[in-house]
Order: C-alpha cells, then structure tokens, then sequence
C-alpha cells in the first residue's frame, strides 16, 4: 500500500482531473502548450496546503486547517490565473469537498476515499466535457442601445400578433424523372452509348 501522503497526492490529482471545467481548460490548451503540466502543478499546489501526512495509516496526523471556503477559493484563483477560465458553476464547491474528504478519511486511517477516487478516474471513459471550443476573436459587446431586434408590445400598438395563423405550405409538383433511353443495338449486336450532354 502506498503512503498516506502519496494517496493524498494522487487523490488531489484524480480530483481534479475529473472536474469538467478543469478539463475542458486542459483539453482546449486554455493555460498554453503546457496545460497538463499546469494541472499536474497545480495538484501539488493545492496538496501544499496541507500538513503533511505520517509515513502509514493510523498514525496521529497534525489536522488540516485549510476549510472549504478557503480551498475553493484557491481552486477558483488559480483556473481564472494559469487557465483564464472564470468557474461560475459552483463546481468547485464539490472538488475542494472531494479533496477535504480524502483528507480526513487518510488522517483516519481509512484509503477508501483515495480507492474511489482512482476506481473514478479509470473509469471515466469519454467525459461529458470533452469538446473543444472554438474562438471567433474577440466579439464586440453591444449596448441595450443599440440593439433595436425586440420590441415591446407598447412599440407595437398594445397588439398582440397571433403567430398560429401561419399560411399551409403549397405542394409542388415535382419534376418528372428523365427515362433513361433504351440501348440500342446496331446490327453487328454492339449497343451504342448515348452521349451525355454537359450541363
């Protein structure tokens, strides 16, 4: 069995590498060329918070006084820093308390946390957030001003326009097919090609 610590570590980094807006910033290069490398530091970084564990399970630990405000806090600093990516899902509420969970289950002696956390990250298969996102350059922001597209029912005359009386669609007739001639077969019984007109 591994050391406490290593599990911690790992662990650190399973969790992170299973949250989606971590991987989509990983997977679309949004920290550089070097964004797994960024990932794998900032799994050090974040295990830095803590104290470090004693060499095997069941031994007396010093507690971890990073909480949950704190280490989500330091989650979302360093996505906006290093990935330029501004988490507003809450997402990483359930990272740091994936993290915090691994923590106090090790300085408990129990590794299940850490076995779940790998057993999850093997498993994954193809993650939901495995797009990539394509840039259009910079947008220009447009001002409530400038955008004359609504319009409330006031500017309309106070009519409200009922759009269930669209007209039916028309049929066509359809043009018919063109029979394909018949072949024709001269007298010594070679059947000529008809010769197709370019279009």
């Amino acid at each position: 069995m591994a050391p406490p610590q290593t599990l911690f570590d790992t662990g650190i980094w399973y969790a992170l590498a299973l949250w989606p807006a971590l991987h989509t910033a990983v997977s679309n290069s949004w920290g550089g060329p070097s964004s797994t490398d960024k990932r794998d530091w900032f799994a050090g970084a974040v295990s830095e918070l803590f104290p470090a564990l004693p060499p095997a399970l069941g031994l007396t630990t010093i507690p971890a006084s990073v909480d949950l405000d704190d280490l989500g806090s330091v989650l979302l600093q360093v996505m906006q820093d290093e990935f330029e990516c501004n988490v507003e899902d809450d997402s990483e509420v359930e990272v740091a308390l994936t993290i915090l969970r691994l923590r106090k289950g090790l300085e408990e002696g129990d590794d299940s946390a850490a076995r779940t956390l790998e057993h999850r990250w093997r498993n994954r298969g193809v993650m939901k957030s495995d797009i990539k996102i394509i840039d259009n350059g910079p947008q220009e922001a447009m001002d409530e001003e400038e955008f004359e597209g609504f319009s409330d029912d006031e500017e309309m005359g106070g009519v409200d326009v009922e759009m269930s009386d669209a007209p039916a669609l028309l049929e066509t007739e359809r043009p018919a097919k063109k029979e394909k001639p018949k072949p024709q077969v001269d007298d010594d019984g070679f059947t000529s090609v008809p010769v197709r007109r370019k279009r």
